[in-house]
């Protein structure tokens, strides 16, 4: 089967066949693993940051919105895998099919900012835990992150299976490490009961809150989740597609409850060490760790915490950088080289980590965790809202069009994320504009919440008015056209890039293959010696002439063959001669070799092949 370009993550675009037949356990089985990749991100350090602050200042108290967070979680990620599984696209793909381009270039850069707030908080979680092990200062763990991006290139390389065993395994340790503390820390059970029930909360409460519900429900995992399971092949068929649901809402299931008792174990130790201890003012993952110890009677605790954070943060990289891909991939339909991607997204979030720990000091690193899931929380509702919309859509999901009680729960949950975050920052922006005297920063603050606002009725309503856009059957190049002109006209003026060393003879044999003998040629070579970088085209050095009487030889002997030729020197800068002369020369096209070196020998040699096509008008053919 070949793969289409416009599949989601289409380097492991169904490479894992469910369609065999298989018996038990084994046919859940082929379909266990999309879900471990998303749930690492309901556990990563920005979990960690707003959980032990609940913890270490309302006690058990906000255990309720970490269920209810998973609740929406698990609702949420199942719709994403029906999206996903139905349609064999992801959410950015069907956002950009739907929404105008303004639309979605907005829904682009928000979710590009979940991304690298995710980041952020991973970037940071990592170089707490390095610190804590090794006592490293932060400045230089958060640079040491930089180094993941080759792991994530190295397991890319090992396929699919290969890099959920490896999530797998950082999720146990992760676990493992909060069972053994839990036990060390020995809660009250009674009163952690009283958690599960529901409470008022106030502002700071609130604040906490919404970062609990920023860090479980993470806007990209929702475009993640529904690329992920494309990884397996179905069949077509009614009964498959059902089954291949079935199978992923039990694989959320299980990884998705994994990730709330890893977020309830960080809450409740940090409720049982710190807030009833009367250490509630503990806000930093450093002074968590500092006062395990004391507060548990073991060595082994801190260690194990900073152990578990370093994974936390492994973990939920490599997912981050797989949805940068689908986001990117989705609403711009670019590809970049997949390690590019990771130093790119990286890059993003270490310099402001850099930034904030070089003026303000390791002491506001908790804070910013915090503000990065605050943030998350507030693109929640860009992404909840058309995911809703579109499984809701019966023309496009056909009989596997979620029922009428589960889009009334999905449209709850959506109210009740976009109220939270509505009534978060409305209160924000109120004491901004009561506060500041700076007419500027009152206008930007009410600029931004208009474009807010008008992205948001946008986005919720357009695909209830909007004719649907027909792009949904064009795929990533458009659709396909009709060949009624296949005709070019013959190539009058070729120019030839020649670089004097066994390639030349096959240069010019190519050229006169697309020319003949109607055509002109002009011979081109640019000296590159000392004297020719100060003295350009007055340089009369040895090579030079050397040179010059090469590109007459070739130029007389294909002469006697009945050829037009003329011959050209250049000087010092290679690519900025090439492209002049030949636009000089008014060829048609231009034909040149590629020695096949990459990488560091680019660095060293130069890159000219590509540079010069993407600056010329006309063909470039490339000899290798």
């Amino acid at each position: 089967m070949v793969k289409s370009d416009s599949n989601s993550l289409s380097d492991v675009h169904e490479s894992i066949d469910a369609t065999r037949q298989r018996k038990g356990w084994k046919k859940i089985l082929a379909f266990i693993g999309p879900a471990y990749l998303v749930s690492v991100g309901y556990m990563d350090p920005g979990n960690w940051a707003t959980d032990l602050q609940g913890g270490a200042q309302f006690g058990y108290k906000l255990i309720w919105v970490l269920l209810m967070s998973n609740l929406m979680a698990l609702l949420l990620q199942s719709l994403s895998a029906r999206l996903g599984i139905v349609r064999r696209k992801d959410l950015a793909q069907v956002n950009r099919e739907t929404y105008p381009p303004l639309t979605n270039f907005c829904l682009y850069v928000l979710a590009e900012l979940a991304i690298a707030a995710c980041d952020l908080a991973e970037v940071l979680g990592m170089a707490l835990g390095i610190q804590l092990l090794t006592g490293l200062p932060l400045i230089w763990g958060v640079s040491i992150t930089v180094l993941d991006t080759f792991l994530l290139f190295y397991l890319q390389k090992k396929g699919m299976r290969a890099m959920e065993a490896f999530i797998i395994a950082l999720v146990l340790i992760i676990g493992i490490s909060f069972l053994i503390e839990l036990f060390f820390a020995k809660p009250n059970v009674g009163e952690m009961m009283k958690g599960f029930v529901p409470s008022s909360l106030n502002d700071q409460a609130l604040y906490i809150a919404v970062g609990i519900i920023g860090a479980t429900v993470m806007p990209h995992n929702l475009y993640l989740h529904s690329a992920l399971v494309q990884t397996r092949k179905i069949n077509n068929s009614e009964v498959a597609t059902r089954k291949a649901i079935k199978y992923n809402i039990v694989d959320s299931t299980i990884a998705l409850n994994a990730a709330f008792l890893v977020n309830a174990g960080i809450l409740i130790l940090a409720a049982t060490a710190f807030f009833y201890n009367g250490h509630s003012s503990v806000a930093r993952i450093q002074d968590a760790y500092l006062l395990l110890e004391s507060a548990l009677g073991t060595s082994l605790a801190p260690i194990l915490f900073a152990v578990a954070l370093i994974a936390a943060g492994q973990s939920s990289t490599v997912t981050g950088t797989l949805a940068g891909q689908v986001v990117m991939e989705g609403y711009l339909h670019l590809r970049i080289n997949p390690w590019m991607r990771r130093l790119l997204t990286r890059l993003l979030a270490i310099i402001p980590a850099v930034i904030v720990i070089a003026v303000y000091g390791e002491a506001e690193v908790d804070n910013m965790l915090v503000f990065s899931q605050v943030l998350l929380s507030l693109q929640l509702g860009f992404a909840v809202i058309p995911l809703i919309h579109f499984v809701s859509d019966k023309k496009t999901m056909g009989v596997f069009v979620i029922k009428p009680y589960i889009k009334i729960i999905a449209w709850l949950v959506a109210a009740i994320l976009v109220f939270l975050n509505v009534r978060l920052v409305a209160g924000e922006i109120i004491d901004v504009l009561s506060e500041s005297g700076h007419l500027l920063i009152k206008a930007i603050i009410i600029i931004v919440s208009l474009v807010f606002a008008w992205l948001f009725i946008t986005m919720t309503f357009y695909p209830l008015y909007a004719k649907r856009k027909t792009r949904s059957s064009e795929g990533i190049h458009g659709k396909v056209p009709q060949l009624l002109n296949l005709s070019i006209n013959p190539f009058q003026k070729i120019a030839v890039a020649l670089d004097f060393k066994t390639l030349d003879e096959k240069l010019i044999a190519h050229a006169i293959k697309q020319g003949n003998k109607h055509a002109a040629y002009l011979l081109l070579h640019v000296v590159e010696t000392v004297s020719a970088s100060f003295s350009g085209n007055a340089t009369d050095d040895d090579e030079t002439r050397q040179d010059a009487e090469r590109l007459q030889a070739y130029a007389a002997q294909l002469k006697q063959m009945g050829y037009t030729v003329e011959t050209q020197l250049g000087y010092q800068h290679r690519v900025e001669e090439i492209v002049r002369i030949v636009n000089e020369f008014n060829a048609d096209m231009l034909v040149m070799g590629a020695h096949r070196h990459r990488g560091l020998k680019d660095v060293f040699y130069g890159e000219t092949v590509n540079i010069v096509r993407h600056k010329l008008p006309m063909p470039v053919l490339i000899v290798s």
